[in-house]
């Protein structure tokens, strides 16, 4: 009965071990890429925000997110990741289904019924 407590103990200490593990990778991972944003960097940030960065700071960073040149000064904490993210899921699945409808062969309406 021990055995068994102990085992469960040892399987729930272990996962616990390798979740900070992951955690601590991913934050190392977020932070260098905060680290290194420059001038010119395309980001999105946390609540979605596209902009072009035109000015860095330690803590901070200014951008640009449209051409009406609106400018908008961030923590670098909000930033989310460099590029623009966007859903390439639904686009994925049109283009599939579009490939499928090509590679059918058309009826010419002269089927034999």
């Amino acid at each position: 009965m021990e055995q068994g407590y102990i085992a469960m103990m040892i399987v729930l200490v272990g996962m616990m071990v390798f979740y900070y593990m992951r955690d601590n990778k991913q934050k190392k991972k977020t932070q260098a890429m905060r680290d290194s944003l420059k001038k010119g960097d395309v980001i999105t940030t946390i609540g979605g925000i596209v902009g072009k960065i035109v000015a860095v700071t330690e803590n901070t960073i200014v951008i640009e997110t449209s051409e009406d040149r609106v400018r908008m000064e961030l923590t670098k904490w909000s930033v989310s990741s460099t590029g623009v993210q966007n859903s390439d899921m639904p686009e994925t699945r049109k283009e599939k289904k579009k490939e499928e409808k090509e590679a059918l062969p058309e009826s010419s309406g002269d089927e034999e019924k």
